[in-house]
């Protein structure tokens, strides 16, 4: 996921919950400048912070593995 994605699921998540920024940004701790760079893709959150952000939201974060990339043909093959 993209940062201009992952900004556009927080922006999305929260305009479903009628919520504002500001509003977001007093339940979560954080402060309305991440949010607002966030949601514009500008932001590199940390576990941390989307780790609250999904708190407040009701959602988990979840680890989903992607298709196997193509192994490198210089890459050792007893590694």
């Amino acid at each position: 996921m993209s940062p201009e994605e992952l900004g556009q699921a927080i922006r999305n998540r929260r305009k479903l919950a009628k919520v504002t920024q500001s509003d977001l940004a007093d339940l979560s701790g954080l402060s309305v400048h991440t949010l607002s760079d966030l949601e514009s893709g500008k932001g590199n959150p940390t576990l941390e912070v989307l780790s609250k952000l999904c708190n407040v939201m009701g959602l988990e974060i979840q680890l989903v593995p992607r298709k196997p990339a193509p192994l490198s043909q210089s890459a050792d093959p007893q590694n």
